[in-house]
């Protein structure tokens, strides 16, 4: 009978997360990763066979996350509008927020992976396609719903926002950015009402 696992996998992905998410990939070392998660370096590499492994089972968590957040809002919303706009105003206090960091860590990897290594960045791109695909299923119900215009294009209004909170979390990196955040959060979760007919 094989040896069982005496981590927490869940806690551990946690701790991985975070601090990948606030170092990224490349500036976290197998070091940081000891202390970060309580293990010995032969317990990471038996438990997840690599650092990018790793990385990649992080990543997944942090995607995983952010949907079922996103998820949770548009099931409680009385609109497909309404819920983008609470998501949108959701992420506006995230400079109030103790995080590892205030950018997306998907575009933080997209950023970080080179073009000579593209595994990371696949990954990364194919999350972010999964979350504006789920953003376009929002914009399509709104329109077949008529909550918006017939004309809207789903996939455009699902790419506009997803740029904006790209742009939103990157701006709340800045260490002047305040209360702006929220501000700026408004103004985009008012341009999505703006779009009821």
């Amino acid at each position: 009978m094989g040896r069982q696992a005496t981590y927490d996998r869940d806690k551990v992905l946690k701790s991985a997360m975070e601090l990948f998410w606030a170092r990224g990939f490349h500036n976290t070392s197998l070091k940081d990763l000891e202390g970060a998660l309580d293990m010995r370096p032969g317990s990471i590499y038996a438990a997840f066979g690599s650092k990018e492994a790793l990385f990649r089972a992080a990543l997944d968590r942090y995607a995983r996350d952010g949907r079922a957040g996103l998820n949770e809002i548009m099931r409680r919303a009385e609109t497909p509008i309404a819920g983008l706009a609470a998501y949108v105003r959701l992420l506006g206090g995230i400079a109030r927020k103790a995080m590892p960091s205030r950018a997306c860590m998907l575009v933080k990897t997209l950023l970080e992976a080179p073009d000579d290594a593209p595994e990371l960045r696949n990954l990364a791109e194919e999350m972010m396609r999964a979350a504006e695909a789920t953003f376009a299923e929002a914009f399509r119900a709104a329109r077949d719903s008529g909550e918006i215009a017939p004309d809207s294009g789903p996939e455009v209004l699902a790419a506009q926002l997803q740029a904006a909170i790209f742009g939103l979390r990157a701006y709340a990196q800045r260490s002047d950015a305040g209360d702006r955040v929220e501000k700026i959060a408004e103004e985009i979760a008012r341009d999505l009402e703006g779009l009821r007919v």
